[in-house]
């Protein structure tokens, strides 16, 4: 099952090798030629030269260590609220997002808990649930299928926050080089890599015959309560029949113009990579590469080219309320909320931010206190009625889940379900039809 799963996280960015899965060589960028300052300026006018796609897209943004809730959370509740600190980076598209306040999962674990943060069920709880701790974005990208070329991209910095995980409990890592991702989004292989390619697929598709037809075999043999954990094992090997056969189809299938040269930019954990990553996954949804996107920001990363920064994010976020630790914590969280900023005009340029669901937030609270508690969540665009803020309520008998959140987020989204992780209904306090 697990090597499945590990033949699913290639074939849902079509990124598929001849060797065994090794993930270092999985994020490896190749390298062509371009710097970030170029994009940074030529962006708008790439946007504009693409005709959007008409259809439902979600792109979410998960931070490891969460934001400081002092300055995150507005104290006022409704449209007319006084920005926080954090939020007067948004400011400008006020009316395009609404922030909630007291969602989580109830879950604990500090570190440990943020890999719940899509799914609303931690890793190590996740085998007493049939989906185990599948996340928003790979249901998400089920439903898509084969009408886009990636179902689902991960992208983010480093090594990223465990924040995507298969129906069968396995983690898909992060593409953490731009580089790599341009060329998937855009590079089309020349036809000798391609009919290689294809025989990989034909073979790892008589691979997986063989072990439907041995399975198949035993099913006579067993217990109830073992036919189940093999229909469950029959399962995921149709799903992985289907996306090979998917990828069969796109394979000889032109990739889009990106209207901006190649890029070249080896991994690194730096956070100014994030306006490329941002510029790089809205080409992905304006191209209807795909629908579903992530962005990963990990536990660890330089922040002290930041002016006024002399901290690693980490050691920032552990400040213990130290004036000077959240006085630079300020500025690193302002610099990816003004990214988140610049995210939102380049979807509203690309014309696609009112078919696009954006998500912000992460899967703990507060840094320093390893809290999974009261999560930092934003969610903008969609085309939705925002309510500014909302303030669920505080008392333990009567908290809202925050998967009834995502729930609603993917009955928009065009999925029918009626649960999703800890879900008790939808989400009654923003609309989403």
């Amino acid at each position: 099952m697990a090597q499945n799963d590990k033949y699913i996280l290639f074939i849902s960015m079509n990124l598929i090798s001849s060797s065994p899965v090794n993930r270092r060589n999985f994020l490896r960028g190749t390298g062509l030629c371009l710097a970030l300052p170029f994009l940074e300026s030529g962006a708008s006018k790439a946007l504009a030269a693409v005709e959007p796609a008409r259809h439902k897209k979600i792109l979410a943004i998960g931070n490891h260590l969460g934001f400081y809730p002092g300055a995150f959370f507005p104290q006022e509740e409704g449209m007319d609220y006084v920005s926080s600190p954090t939020l007067k980076n948004v400011e400008k598209h006020r009316k395009d997002f609404t922030v909630f306040s007291h969602l989580d999962h109830d879950v604990s674990g500090g570190h440990g808990g943020v890999n719940s943060f899509l799914s609303g069920v931690r890793k190590q709880e996740s085998k007493g649930f049939p989906e185990k701790n599948v996340s928003l974005d790979q249901i998400a990208a089920e439903h898509v299928g084969s009408a886009a070329r990636f179902p689902s991209i991960t992208a983010g910095i480093g090594e990223g926050t465990d924040m995507c995980w298969t129906r069968t409990g396995v983690r898909i890592p992060p593409v953490n080089s731009p580089a790599r991702l341009f060329n998937a989004l855009f590079t089309q292989s020349p036809q000798s890599e391609r009919i290689i390619e294809r025989e990989r697929l034909t073979h790892r598709g008589s691979v997986l015959d063989a072990l439907m037809g041995s399975a198949k075999s035993l099913q006579g043999r067993l217990n109830g309560f073992d036919r189940d954990k093999l229909d469950q094992y029959l399962t995921s090997i149709r799903e992985v029949e289907h996306r090979l056969q998917m990828s069969k189809e796109w394979l000889d299938r032109p990739k889009p113009e990106p209207g901006i040269q190649p890029i070249t930019d080896e991994q690194r954990m730096h956070i100014e990579e994030m306006p490329l990553f941002f510029d790089l996954l809205t080409l992905a949804l304006q191209t209807d590469s795909t629908r579903v996107a992530t962005f990963e920001i990990p536990l660890g990363f330089s922040t002290t080219d930041l002016d006024g920064v002399s901290y690693g994010y980490h050691g920032l976020s552990h400040h213990s309320k130290g004036e000077d630790k959240l006085t630079e914590l300020q500025v690193a969280e302002d610099y990816i909320f003004s990214q988140v900023n610049r995210l939102f005009n380049s979807l509203q340029e690309a014309k696609i931010f009112d078919d696009t669901l954006v998500i912000v937030g992460s899967g703990m609270s507060d840094g320093s206190r390893h809290s999974n508690k009261d999560l930092p969540v934003l969610m903008a665009g969609g085309g939705l009625k925002h309510q500014g803020h909302i303030v669920s309520p505080e008392e333990h008998q009567k908290r809202v889940p925050l998967s009834n959140l995502w729930l609603s987020a993917l009955q928009w989204f065009g999925v029918e379900r009626d649960d999703f992780g800890k879900s008790t209904g939808t989400f009654s306090g923003l609309n989403f039809s």
